[in-house]
């Protein structure tokens, strides 16, 4: 209820898939965005509230029926109820406004530290942060750049 869905075991799945973002809904969350496409293990089918009450979707892409039957990445899938609902349009980041005034954001993205060097994929995650606390997303949305090096910076060493 505190950010308007969540991914759920063997009913939510989460393959790795490139989903294509080609278009948004009008919030300052979406300001500045353009389309992109981007691998990670973007989670869908996630449970929302009822009748998606003050859900705002926010970057949604229909998987392919490829990416419905799997593999996901645990359990590998497919479940019969996503393969079931294939050419529906997923919603993958979300953005919610709570009765108490709050807000919340939902982003299924996020596992891959590579990804970040992509300007539209950070800054939605970013515009979502400057609404999430109330203060204005500018109409651009939040510039932000990330070199190369900015990426490498305080990795953890990776065993072979």
């Amino acid at each position: 209820a505190w950010i308007g869905g969540y991914y759920e075991d063997r009913f939510s799945c989460n393959p790795m898939w490139s989903p294509e973002f080609k278009s948004f809904p009008d919030h300052p969350v979406t300001r500045g965005v353009q389309p992109f496409s981007l691998r990670d293990e973007w989670y869908f089918n996630m449970r929302f509230r009822p009748d998606m009450q003050g859900v705002t979707p926010l970057l949604v892409a229909p998987p392919s029926d490829q990416v419905r039957q799997g593999p996901y990445v645990y359990p590998p899938g497919p479940y019969e109820h996503i393969v079931a609902a294939r050419g529906r349009p997923e919603v993958l980041m979300w953005a919610v406004e709570r009765a108490d005034g709050g807000r919340g954001f939902g982003f299924t993205g996020g596992h891959y530290h590579r990804n970040w060097a992509q300007e539209d994929y950070r800054k939605v995650v970013l515009n979502a942060l400057v609404w999430l606390v109330k203060l204005d997303v500018p109409a651009q949305g939040v510039v932000s750049k990330v070199t190369p090096e900015d990426l490498a910076l305080n990795l953890d060493p990776k065993r072979r």
